[in-house]
């Protein structure tokens, strides 16, 4: 696996972005513009933060459609990233000790953005 120069996008670059340097980072930027659509080059620009358009947002919902799946342990299902973020969200369930303890995991998630440096298995990209 080859990393990918984010550094262009500062300290937290969006999720799309993650993903799409993840994707290509685990096969090649051509391979990461085919399965979101796009060429290679968009590819390319996007991660550099150089792409030509002031927005990004159908990149983003490309990328998202695509990669944006993730293995949610709290739900022990494959959910999309707005599904994730709707779940960490809600309230803590009080009422119920299981729903807590799913709560919890998904509060300590590595894709929950206060917890995005932690080394632990609560998710996993897909």
């Amino acid at each position: 696996m080859t990393a990918v120069d984010l550094s262009a996008w500062g300290e937290q670059p969006p999720l799309f972005v993650r993903l799409l340097a993840l994707e290509a980072a685990a096969s090649n930027k051509t391979k990461a513009g085919e399965r979101i659509g796009m060429s290679r080059t968009a590819v390319s620009l996007i991660l550099a933060n150089r792409y030509p358009s002031p927005s990004t947002a159908h990149v983003e919902r490309r990328v998202l459609d695509a990669l944006g799946r993730l293995q949610c342990i709290a739900l022990d299902e494959v959910i999309t990233t707005e599904q994730c973020q709707s779940q960490r969200k809600k309230p803590a369930p009080t009422h119920n000790p299981h729903a807590m303890q799913r709560w919890r995991a998904c509060q300590h998630c590595v894709n929950h953005p206060n917890c995005i440096n932690q080394e632990n298995d609560h998710a996993r990209i897909h």
